[in-house]
């Protein structure tokens, strides 16, 4: 040992050699967290009107932009920053559906949602607003949306019981040895029922070499109220608040102004190309920027960096991804998908009942939510956001 070394030095060289533990951390939480709910965004493309081609150059932009954005952040301020897309923001859009305008209304919705998140980033006050958001209304909201889809493998079971019991057991299974893994191993389990059941024939096979495909954006007041609004809602609500309160936890103070200001340029870039909102990470930032990352937070960030790496050549598989749920029997994939958001559901349904005083004004936006109504082009998660407000307004007067 060197004796003119110092016990800084000594900690320096020993962080240095846990480096290829963040590395490993960094690959399995981009593994986990891409097989767990790529589903759910094809879905979510698909419903609101994307082709295949276009589904899957969505998810190879948002791939692509996640991942550069992760590095420039979590390099510039040597913090996990974890660039994610929304996940209840697929899960809106699979609930709401084809809009006036078709697909290119969508993507002008995304590109609004990501005018929103800057100006979080860029005005104060406008921040004070979105933060004054009752977070069990927000709960309440995406619990509602999630509600139908978290459905899905119970209606699985009864219309094809030999092609989604085993993906529910392999996920029951599973998740009693490494919960972690459940997801991604009823996914795995899902893309092998639809290879061993697949017509012969019938469907060509996809390209291996992914393409971005631009669409011009279009805008309309129903795609604003309808997708943009609620989705930037559910956004900040549901991701965003919770991947700054992960990285608050393990003792990082993370820079607000340009994480916003970042991800909302991202997802306006990556609109055109079907891509839609990004935003910080909850669960897989949760992976990377703990303890069983890196024993030192300084060396943490690099976890960040090969989780992005990895991203990107998974989004590279992105039309045989697309080309699976398209070909796959529509319950199959509901399925699937519904395994992947039961973690989400249970935490907005438990958000939304921890406030007994406003627990009837979250159950009334709820119900809206879940119900699929729609009143003037508009679809039920706005309402249900509106529904439960004014009960939550007039029981605090009431009470006053």
């Amino acid at each position: 040992m060197d004796p003119t070394a110092s016990p800084d030095d000594d900690r320096a060289g020993l962080a240095r050699g846990h480096d290829f533990q963040p590395i490993i951390a960094g690959t399995i939480a981009a593994i986990v967290g891409f097989a767990g709910v790529f589903t759910v965004v094809l879905q979510g493309f698909i419903a609101v009107g994307a082709t295949r081609q276009q589904a899957a150059s969505g998810l190879l932009a948002i791939c692509v932009a996640q991942a550069l954005l992760s590095v420039l952040l979590s390099r510039r301020y040597r913090i996990p920053i974890i660039i994610a897309w929304s996940t209840p923001g697929s899960v809106l859009l699979a609930a709401t559906g084809i809009i006036d305008g078709g697909y290119p209304a969508a993507l002008g919705a995304f590109m609004v949602t990501g005018v929103l998140i800057i100006a979080v980033g860029l005005i104060k006050p406008f921040g004070r607003l979105v933060s004054s958001i009752p977070t069990v209304l927000a709960n309440a909201m995406l619990a509602g949306i999630l509600l139908g889809l978290c459905l899905a493998p119970a209606k699985a079971v009864a219309a094809e019981p030999a092609l989604a019991l085993p993906i529910i057991l392999v996920w029951a299974i599973v998740g009693r040895i490494r919960k972690i893994w459940a997801v991604p191993a009823a996914v795995a389990t899902a893309i092998i029922m639809i290879a061993l059941h697949a017509p012969a024939g019938g469907h060509e096979l996809p390209s291996l070499v992914p393409d971005l495909t631009f669409v011009w954006p279009a805008l309309s007041a129903q795609s604003v109220i309808s997708i943009a609004i609620p989705l930037f809602i559910v956004t900040m609500a549901s991701q965003n608040l919770p991947g700054l309160a992960v990285l608050k936890i393990n003792g990082y103070d993370p820079p607000l102004r340009p994480i916003f200001v970042g991800t909302g340029i991202a997802s306006i870039l990556v609109a055109p190309f079907g891509g839609h909102t990004l935003n910080l990470a909850a669960i897989t930032a949760a992976l990377c920027a703990g303890p069983d990352a890196h024993p030192h937070p300084s060396r943490r960030w690099i976890a960040s960096v090969s989780g992005s790496i990895t991203y990107v050549l998974l989004g590279l598989g992105a039309t045989t991804a697309a080309a699976l749920v398209t070909i796959a029997p529509p319950v199959l994939i509901q399925a699937a998908t519904g395994l992947a958001l039961f973690g989400a559901f249970g935490g907005s349904l438990a958000g939304a009942v921890s406030v007994p005083a406003e627990r009837d004004a979250a159950m009334v936006t709820f119900v809206t939510a879940a119900s699929g109504l729609s009143f003037f082009g508009i679809g039920a998660a706005f309402w249900g956001l509106v529904a439960g407000g004014a009960l939550m307004l007039l029981n605090r007067r009431w009470r006053r």
